[in-house]
This record gives C-alpha cells, sequence and structure tokens, in this order.
C-alpha cells in the first residue's frame, strides 16, 4: 500500500480529455455526459487554456423550481450555454501533483474531479475512478508505470 505515495496525477489522469466551450449548449454538454459517463467537462477558451467546468450538477442547477416557474422549461434551459452554469473559479492539478493531495483535496471539497493542467493549458483530467484505481494497484504492490523495472526500483 506504501507505494500510492509514489503516484502522481499522471499516472492516472485521462490526458486529452473531452472539453467543451463556453458558448457549448446544455443540451449537448448533457448528450457527452449522457455517453460517456463523465462527472465533469473542463470548459476551455478557443487556446485551450481553462475557463472553467461544467458538471452533471451544474446542468441540474439550471432546473431549480422557483414560486414563478413551478415546471421549468426543459427545451428552453437546455438551448442555453454552458457558461450560464459552469464554475469559473475552480481547482485544478497538475500532471505531477501527488495522486496523495488530490485524495485529500477531493475529501475536502468533494468534487468528484480536477482538470490537469500545464501552466494554463488543460491536459488531462483526474477523477475519483482514477483515485481508486491508483489505490488498488498499490495494494496490489505496483508501482507506478514510470518506476516501475530496474530502474524505476531504484528510485524509490
Amino acid at each position: 500500500m506504501y507505494d500510492f505515495i509514489y503516484y502522481q496525477v499522471r499516472d492516472v489522469m485521462v490526458s486529452n480529455p473531452v472539453t467543451v466551450t463556453r458558448d457549448t449548449l446544455l443540451s449537448e454538454a448533457e448528450a457527452i455526459f449522457a455517453r460517456n459517463d463523465f462527472n465533469g467537462l473542463p470548459v476551455v477558451d478557443e487556446s485551450g487554456r481553462l475557463a472553467g467546468i461544467v458538471t452533471k450538477l451544474d446542468i441540474l442547477k439550471a432546473f431549480v423550481f422557483t414560486g414563478k416557474l413551478k415546471v421549468p422549461p426543459y427545451d428552453a434551459i437546455m438551448a442555453q450555454k454552458v457558461s450560464r452554469v459552469m464554475t469559473e473559479n475552480l481547482r485544478s492539478v497538475e500532471a505531477e501533483t501527488p495522486l496523495t493531495r488530490v485524495l485529500n483535496k477531493m475529501i475536502e471539497t468533494g468534487h468528484k474531479s480536477f482538470p490537469v493542467v500545464q501552466g494554463e493549458m488543460v491536459v488531462g483530467i483526474v477523477a475519483r475512478e482514477d483515485v481508486l484505481k491508483a489505490l488498488r494497484w498499490a495494494a496490489e504492490g505496483q508501482p507506478p508505470a514510470r518506476l516501475a523495472g530496474p530502474m524505476g526500483e531504484n528510485e524509490m
């Protein structure tokens, strides 16, 4: 289990994740969620820089019932842009971030995933499932692949 301390985000993250822009419609984001069972989608600007994240919960928030609207108009809400519901001030991590720190951040914040950035550019996403996978690998005695083998064993 001690091998977990050697794992970094880059060892388990999904590289080149599916992203959306601020102008993506909620219906398009929801379709991506339905096809892929993602927790969240990084929102990027035209240069690929991280602008925010949109989650399934964000889309649900667009449907909050109010005194004025007893039944939210589904088609009208789903025709709105991601920019209306996305989270802009978010936490991100770098590929070299230790997974122990990501695990703590997930527990503290309740977030299901974090965008992975290099500078301001989105290079991946790391989710709860990825951290659980690394915990399982560590329990099985598997060091991160980048440290495995004759050279890697000496590095630990």
